[in-house]
C-alpha cells in the first residue's frame, strides 16, 4: 500500500507492505530524505509507531494514510531550528561539511561556500532534494534543510563554455524488498542520459513493471528530467528504486 510521509515542509509517497516493520519503513525514509533511522519519530494521529512492530499491528495505517515524520536531535529533544548544525556541501569533484544556522539565508550559505571553494556567487546554483534554492533571501529552514542535509552546488556555464563530451558510466540499480525481491541490476549508460531514460530502459526490458518509481542516489531523490551527470553518478555507484512519487511544498 502507498502511504504519505509528511515532514514540516514537504511530503512524499512510499510503498510499504503490511508485514514491513516500522524500522524497515524508517530505512526507506532514510534513503529518500537522508534522515538517519535513529533520528526519526513516526506518528499517525498523534500515536507513535514503535520500531519493533509492523504495519499489521497498526490497522489505522491504510492506503493513503498520512504518517508524520519528526526529526530528533540528540537523545530525545526535537530539533531546535535556531541552532547550529552541520550540513554537507557537494561540489562536482568533492564534498565537505560546513556549519550553518537554520536562520541563515541562501545567500549567506553561498557566501560560506565561496569562502571554501572560491566559486563565484553569481554563477552558483544550489539544490536540496532535487529542488533549486532559488530565492537568496529565504532562510534555510524554509526549505526544510536540517542536520545531515546535503546541498548540491552547480556553477552556471558561460556562453563560451563547452559541455564535456558524453561518456559511459557503469552503475547498479538496487530495487527495494517490495520489488523483484531486492534485485541488483548492473547497467551501463551514457552520462547524459536522464533518469526518465533510465526508467524507460528498465520498463522496456521488463525489468520493472509499469508503475510510479522514485530513484535515490546518495540519499537524494533524483529528478526525472535531469541526467546521470547532473546527479553526479560515477562508476560503481548504487541507485536505489522504490515504488512511489514525491511532492514538495513551496
Amino acid at each position: 500500500m502507498r502511504i504519505v510521509v509528511a515532514t514540516r515542509v514537504n511530503q512524499f509517497f512510499i510503498e510499504v507492505g503490511t508485514q514491513e516493520t516500522v524500522v524497515e519503513i524508517k530505512r526507506k525514509i532514510e534513503q529518500i530524505h537522508g534522515v538517519p533511522v535513529a533520528y526519526q519519530i513516526l506518528t499517525v494521529s498523534g500515536w507513535e509507531l514503535v520500531d519493533g512492530l509492523d504495519m499489521e499491528d497498526y490497522p489505522i495505517v491504510t492506503e493513503g494514510t498520512k504518517v508524520d515524520l519528526t526529526i530528533k536531535s540528540g537523545e530525545s529533544d526535537t530539533i531546535n531550528y535556531n541552532s547550529k548544525m552541520q550540513i554537507t556541501v557537494k561540489f562536482p569533484a568533492k564534498r565537505t561539511n560546513i556549519e550553518v544556522d537554520q536562520t541563515d539565508t541562501v545567500h549567506s550559505l553561498k557566501e560560506k561556500i565561496h569562502i571554501i571553494d572560491s566559486a563565484p556567487i553569481k554563477r552558483m546554483s544550489l539544490f536540496f532534494l532535487g529542488k533549486e534554492l532559488d530565492d537568496d533571501f529565504r532562510n534555510l529552514n524554509e526549505y526544510g534543510i536540517c542536520e545531515f542535509s546535503e546541498i548540491i552546488v552547480f556553477l552556471k556555464t558561460t556562453h563560451r563554455s563547452k559541455e564535456p563530451a558524453a561518456r559511459k558510466v557503469s552503475f547498479v540499480v538496487q530495487t527495494s524488498t517490495s520489488l523483484l525481491n531486492a534485485a541488483t541490476i548492473p547497467l551501463e549508460m551514457r552520462d547524459i542520459s536522464t533518469i526518465n531514460d533510465l526508467k524507460q530502459l528498465l520498463l522496456c526490458r521488463k525489468i520493472l513493471p509499469v508503475d510510479d518509481y522514485l530513484f535515490i542516489h546518495r540519499q537524494r531523490i533524483m529528478r526525472d528530467s535531469c541526467s546521470l551527470r547532473w546527479h553526479g553518478v560515477e562508476n560503481g555507484d548504487y541507485l536505489y528504486v522504490f515504488k512511489g512519487t514525491v511532492s514538495r511544498g513551496a
